[in-house]
């Protein structure tokens, strides 16, 4: 406990008793009323002059303070460039990069002819028109969009824009200028295809610009989005601006025109406008950077698209420029993704992992001589993990084993019979 400090009154008294100090005290006291006299004055009857006269006078610096000291350093950072130029810097870079891509086909054509279907008969003279094939030309049939990834004129669209092995398809680019242009490689499972620029030899040494890919595994949702593509296959370039709306997304996919059809799964929803012609281009975000190629729109609503994330697309192009395909592992299993429902369905002891099913028209739970087959996998065993990766709703079978390439040598954890066992097997080629 503390203490106060005792008070000496003897040693007061004694400083009072003495007359020296009582003048110092008094002189003291006077200079000052004295001096706040002569102040009070002048500021009454000479304001000004006697601003002018105290701003002159050099006063010492004050030291800063902890607090001062401690709040310059604390600053938060403020980026000089603003949202509006991140976002044009942003399309000036990547527009050179993102080329429109138009279709081309023989097609039939017709001409009106009038015929009696009575043939020659007098008293039936009916005429009636008819459409009858007359030769063939070429005409444009569809439009996409896409952007180049190399230098050497090596371009990422999607699978729906360049799936006719009947037409041609031919590339323009920002200043106008068209190439004709080559499909090397359809993914088989994403709506990703890989074409090349066909260059001329006197165009040997053409270098194209090119994007920078970024990495959609750090997408956020509420981030900035921007679409560049050839929206109605009329407007070249054309630029839409929005967010991140939603991530892990899985859509079916059609287009009418091509006849294509697939489901798509971990796909990215935005805002951004993504029309027609807008398929295969770019979505960027404020770096520059490619996070996805969009390649859908919901059809009913507003301001609802879809992109496949780059990094899927990464794989692909690294494929094709090392093997000109695009393959894929199989493992070979129907199974369903174990949640609690399933688990108290089918009495399992996990509320994870990949239960091994037949498919709802009897087909069979194992592909014959498939990795899995070949693996020992059979009906109704829980496949738990994959290379020691837990599998769960939010991270499918389906996606990690696109982690891996044909060949791979994979370590299953399998729940059966309610005893877990470790299984090694080669993956496959779907």
């Amino acid at each position: 406990m503390y203490e106060l400090p005792k008070i000496d009154f003897q040693k007061i008294k004694k400083a009072v008793k003495n007359k020296k100090f009582l003048g110092i005290i008094c002189l003291v006291v006077g200079v000052a009323m004295a001096g706040f006299i002569v102040f009070s004055v002048a500021y009454t009857y000479f304001p000004d002059q006697t601003k002018s006269f105290l701003q002159g006078i050099k006063w010492p610096e004050l030291a800063e303070s902890p607090e001062s000291y401690k709040s310059e350093q604390v600053k938060p950072y403020v980026s000089e460039v603003s949202y509006e130029q991140a976002i044009i810097n942003t399309v000036k870079s990547a527009s050179p990069a993102v080329v429109s891509i138009v279709i081309t086909k023989e097609v039939p054509t017709y001409e009106k002819q009038w015929v009696n279907p009575f043939g020659d008969d007098p008293f039936f003279n009916i005429q009636i028109p008819q459409y009858v094939q007359n030769g063939t030309e070429k005409k444009e049939i569809g439009e996409g969009s896409g952007f180049f990834v190399s230098g050497d004129g090596l371009i990422v669209t999607n699978k729906h824009v360049v799936s006719d092995a009947k037409a041609e398809y031919t590339v323009f680019t920002t200043d106008g200028t068209k190439y004709t242009a080559t499909v090397l490689a359809l993914d088989p499972v994403q709506d990703l295809a890989i074409i090349k620029i066909e260059l001329k030899d006197e165009q040997a040494d053409k270098k194209f610009p090119f994007v920078t890919l970024g990495d959609s595994d750090g997408i956020q949702i509420g981030q900035t989005a921007i679409a560049i593509g050839n929206a109605l296959g009329e407007f070249r370039n054309t630029v839409s601006v929005g967010i991140v709306s939603g991530l892990s997304r899985t859509i079916s996919a059609s287009d009418q025109a091509s006849g294509y059809s697939e489901t798509l799964e971990d796909i990215i929803q935005t805002d951004a406008a993504i029309n027609s012609g807008n398929s295969g281009g770019p979505l960027l975000n404020l770096k520059g950077e490619v996070i996805g190629i969009n390649t859908a729109m919901a059809e009913g609503a507003e301001n609802i698209a879809f992109a496949i994330p780059i990094n899927i697309a990464k794989k692909d192009i690294q494929q094709v420029s090392e093997t000109n395909k695009i393959t894929y592992p199989f493992l070979g299993v129907r199974y369903v993704l174990v949640n609690n429902d399933i688990k108290e369905s089918y009495k399992l002891s996990v509320d994870y992992g990949a239960l091994v099913l037949k498919g709802s028209g009897g087909e069979n739970a194992v592909t014959k001589d498939s990795a899995a087959d070949k693996a020992g996998i059979k009906e109704d065993d829980v496949i738990l993990e994959l290379n020691g990766e837990k599998i769960t709703t939010d991270n499918k079978l389906s996606k990690i084993i696109q982690k891996y390439n044909p060949g791979d040598t994979i370590t299953l954890k399998v729940l059966r019979d309610k005893e877990e066992i470790s299984i090694d097997t080669t993956l496959g080629e779907r």
